[in-house]
């Protein structure tokens, strides 16, 4: 192992706590509270957390090598929230397994290839695409911390250095 691995499964680690600790905050709505329309990209949390989900499939999905079919990026995989977190602990699990056993340092020297949802193919290295993979998983989770800000649920810190604490 070298430290570039060592650090995308610490960010494995730090995306299964952080959503775990969203989640958990997300859980103390009421489901009119979390469905209902609030000026974001994908219209609620419940559709921000169902394109979260999303996105992790199809880089998920290219990354272990598979294609994934061209969706409308603000589809809705789970109506219901109790199986939208059942599935979310699930990918969670699949991309510490995945960062654990098959990100070396051939796959970061790989590149990827793949179709984008706009039809255009694409070939990108794994070094760049993998920040990325990180990266939309905290810009959306961030969405959904303001959107519970303006709910009677408090936002639960995200910041990476306290989520990583040794608990």
């Amino acid at each position: 192992m070298s430290a570039s691995t060592d650090h995308w499964r610490q960010m494995a680690r730090y995306n299964t706590r952080a959503n775990r600790l969203l989640y958990d905050a997300v859980a103390g709505l009421s489901d009119a509270e979390y469905r209902r329309p609030r000026a974001a990209f994908f219209g609620s949390i419940h559709g921000t957390l169902n394109h979260l989900l999303l996105g992790d499939r199809i880089w998920m999905t290219r990354f272990e090598g598979g294609t994934h079919p061209s969706t409308n990026l603000d589809a809705v995989l789970h109506e219901a929230f109790a199986d939208l977190r059942t599935a979310r602990e699930a990918m969670d699990a699949r991309i510490e397994a995945f960062m654990d056993q098959r990100v070396d340092d051939a796959f970061l020297a790989s590149s990827i290839r793949y179709v984008n949802n706009a039809g255009v193919a694409s070939d990108d290295p794994a070094a760049i695409l993998l920040p990325h993979f990180f990266n939309h998983q905290t810009h959306h989770r961030g969405q959904v911390h303001g959107l519970l800000s303006q709910t009677d649920v408090p936002p639960p810190s995200l910041d990476l250095h306290r989520v990583l604490r040794p608990m």
